[in-house]
């Protein structure tokens, strides 16, 4: 199965281990989508804060949902 986008969307940062670089974000329908050091790296992200909002392209990948090319939208 390959990579499918489905959409942009916006969430807010639920956890993140800034060591393992991964965590979770709650979009606005309180869907849980995964984050990985892939997600960071296309952004140029290095680490991120829980409550932080962020835009994001949401992907199926292996049959979960992540987030791709994210973007701060608030920095708190």
């Amino acid at each position: 199965m390959t990579d499918q986008e489905i959409a942009v969307a916006q969430g807010t940062i639920k956890e993140f281990d800034g060591a393992g670089r991964s965590g979770s974000l709650l979009m606005e329908d309180r869907t849980e989508v995964a984050i990985d050091a892939t997600s960071l790296e296309g952004a140029g992200l290095r680490t991120l804060r829980i409550g932080q909002r962020v835009k994001f392209d949401l992907s199926e990948e292996a049959g979960r949902k992540v987030a791709r090319s994210l973007r701060i939208v608030t920095i708190d």
